[in-house]
């Protein structure tokens, strides 16, 4: 394999000096991938990781580390938004971790057809979804496919780009080979520093895999099974999810942020403490020994008190971004 195809996990050795392994303890690994975090934790003696990952294709990686650390490591294909699901009662729950970014093996893989560069029909499913790319550009409406690479793309020709696949898909199926043309087509500025598909190729990876709700849910789940004094990192790769994070953390790390069963006029004790005022982002060296580590920032907070239910408006404040997601309803009728 060479460098290029090696899955380097991102700030690995930032995120391991902040959730301290050394320790002892479970950690939760929600985007186990290819394993890379999870094996550095397990290098540590008293260490114990519970791994989830939605993509079945996890599950080759999963069954190596299962054989040599039978008793200190778990697997789960679900999404992270069911973390709260997980029987962890006896669990001393010292870290959750999210790497919210795709493998190199993820992005190559020619059955997901993730990347522009991808030929045959569109698809982009991580696991347990309920429709596919191609689905989703050949029936939505124009202003829900604008909406969806506005919103979830921050696209700023996301309208033209959206009238030219509708008049498109009148005469054939879209591709993903078509879809490139369309967006390169429509473009009104023609050089760009990454591909001018980039950002409706993400816009479409969200959308299929519901990766706004899926953060959301996963956040808020964290919060509710680490223990106290234990640590959520997070590592993010574009704007939008990383505003999400540094909300919620910042949110619930201020004087506002209390348990639902704290009586009313108690002065309470911020939930969450945040480690890192400003995100960690990749070393000059990291980022030349792996260039997709550019874009990464790290955010981590400490659970200052044992709670489980608490109140939270992240639901609210990005629920324009959730109404973007809930078009999918049109397909789920329409294709079971």
């Amino acid at each position: 394999m060479s460098d290029m195809e090696k899955h380097y996990p991102v700030l690995l050795n930032e995120l391991i000096s902040i959730i301290s392994p050394q320790h002892g303890g479970t950690f939760i690994d929600c985007t186990f991938g290819q394993g890379g975090y999870t094996k550095k934790i397990l290098d540590f003696p008293d260490t114990k990781v519970i791994a989830l990952d939605r993509d079945s294709e996890s599950m080759k990686e999963a069954e190596k580390i299962q054989n040599k650390f039978e008793d200190r490591f778990l697997f789960k294909n679900i999404k992270f938004s069911q973390l709260n699901n997980l029987k962890l009662k006896n669990e001393n729950i010292k870290g959750i971790i999210f790497d919210l970014g795709y493998s190199y093996t993820q992005i190559k893989d020619p059955k997901k057809r993730l990347s522009f560069d991808s030929i045959g029909e569109l698809n982009m499913k991580m696991g347990i979804n309920d429709f596919s790319a191609k689905e989703a550009i050949n029936n939505l409406d124009e202003k829900e496919l604008e909406k969806i690479f506005k919103y979830l793309g921050e696209e700023k020709e996301s309208k033209r780009i959206s009238h030219n696949i509708v008049e498109d898909r009148k005469t054939r199926e879209i591709t993903t080979e078509e879809l490139v043309r369309i967006i390169e087509s429509s473009k009104r500025k023609k050089k760009y520093k990454t591909h001018s598909a980039t950002k409706i190729f993400q816009a479409l990876r969200m959308f299929v895999n519901k990766e706004i709700t899926e953060l959301i849910y996963g956040l808020i789940n964290a919060a509710k099974v680490v223990k106290k004094d234990g640590i959520i990192a997070v590592v993010t790769f574009h704007s939008l999810e990383d505003r999400i994070v540094k909300y919620f953390f910042k949110s619930l790390s201020e004087n506002n942020s209390v348990s639902r069963y704290v009586p009313k006029g108690k002065e309470e004790e911020n939930l969450l403490k945040l480690i890192n005022k400003k995100p960690i982002i990749a070393s000059k060296r990291e980022i030349n020994e792996n260039p997709s580590s550019r874009s990464a920032k790290l955010r981590c907070v400490i659970k200052k008190k044992n709670f489980y239910d608490f109140k939270t408006d992240i639901l609210d404040k990005f629920n324009y971004l959730i109404e973007v997601e809930n078009y999918s309803k049109k397909l789920w009728k329409k294709w079971y």
